[in-house]
């Protein structure tokens, strides 16, 4: 009887922890929203200005919130703390010591005058005409549009983008950050060798296909004065941008033809695009970088997905990824086999992977 009793209180043990697991996802957006609602606040910026472990009363007071509402904001504090965004410090104050709050490394990535915010890049996601097409992913399995994006507004990404300033701006902004953060990463100097330097020592030309407004261009043509880059993105986007002594602005399809150079970079391009037109990318990537003296290579910075990953956060944000470009263009991150037979399709044969970037990688391929 005693054995059977604890056979009962273990299954009942283990359906209270299902029902945790089941819990714990379905309001998982809590974390994301309540994040948005910080930024919308002002509250890492307050802090930041602050300079010092800052009280829960001193926060009220900086952003302003309604008297009544400081319970609530200690509630949002509290989670946010616990997701690792802030830290408790002790203050201490003549002859009493007070509780305050301080950014942790995470956190500083939420104040908005912060170079490499990712703020843009949140609010962009987070955003509720953003939010559409994860309500209307059910349907959009079942129809016939190409992206979820387009069941929720009509719209492909790109002329979502075009026609709402608000997605403009942040997108332009996000990445732009976020280039710059890899820029930091790849020429901070470090005792590893500078992997930036590394990578583009030899050559004399880069090519940066859809490299935008040119914030990664041209943190490589600022570290490689040597190397003559060049941005190439569609001709509405790079009209009005001025070059420097080693930097050209050239407009163009890259389906179509890709500028000569020794290198090709390839940097979160490949995930937006089915096999079939990534194939034609590298194709035409490859014709360009064959045409050089220098034997040529294409550099691809995007996400390897790391099926076997011993770290689960990576590679849950990975995954999360994978689903954020199917919902908005039907793109797709691959792991590495996905990789491999698409250089080989597009005729490379041999590759290197050489860094992780956090959830991504570099990869090098050769003809």
């Amino acid at each position: 009887m005693d054995s059977e009793a604890a056979s009962i209180r273990d299954e009942a043990n283990e359906l209270l922890k299902a029902q945790v697991h089941v819990w714990n996802h379905m309001l998982s957006f809590i974390n994301s929203m309540s994040l948005k609602c910080a930024v919308e606040l002002g509250i890492p910026d307050a802090i930041q200005r602050h300079g010092k472990p800052m009280s829960l009363a001193e926060l009220e007071t900086a952003i302003c919130i309604n008297g009544e509402k400081a319970q609530s904001l200690g509630q949002l504090m509290r989670a946010l703390t616990q997701s690792g965004f802030f830290e408790k410090k002790i203050v201490i104050k003549s002859d009493d010591k007070e509780e305050g709050y301080v950014l942790t490394k995470a956190g500083q990535f939420l104040v908005r005058e912060n170079p490499l915010a990712v703020t843009p890049f949140m609010l962009t996601v987070l955003d509720q005409d953003a939010q559409k097409p994860w309500h209307c992913l059910s349907n959009w399995f079942h129809n016939e549009d190409r992206s979820a994006l387009q069941t929720a507004h009509g719209k492909t990404l790109w002329e979502l983008v075009n026609n709402m300033p608000k997605f403009k701006d942040y997108f332009k902004e996000a990445t732009a950050n976020d280039n710059r953060l890899v820029a930091t990463y790849l020429f901070d100097n470090s005792e590893e060798g500078n992997l930036g330097k590394a990578l583009f020592e030899g050559l004399n030309s880069l090519v940066d296909v859809g490299g935008g407004t040119g914030a990664m261009t041209e943190a490589i043509a600022n570290a490689c004065p040597w190397l003559n880059c060049i941005c190439f993105d569609l001709p509405h986007v790079v009209v009005d941008l001025q070059g420097s002594k080693n930097l050209t602005f050239i407009g163009g399809n890259m389906f179509e033809a890709v500028p000569q150079g020794d290198a090709i970079l390839l940097k979160s391009i490949l995930h937006d695009w089915n096999d079939e037109k990534c194939v034609k990318i590298l194709k035409q990537c490859k014709e360009a970088i064959m045409k050089s003296d220098k034997g040529g290579k294409v550099i691809i910075i995007d996400i390897i997905i790391c099926n076997q990953a011993e770290d689960h956060k990576l590679l849950e944000t990975q995954l999360f990824f994978d689903l954020q470009v199917m919902v908005l263009v039907k793109g797709k991150h691959r792991d590495e086999a996905e990789w491999h037979k698409l250089f080989l399709d597009a005729g490379f044969t041999q590759y290197k992977i050489i860094s992780k970037l956090g959830v991504r990688s570099i990869i090098e391929i050769y003809p």
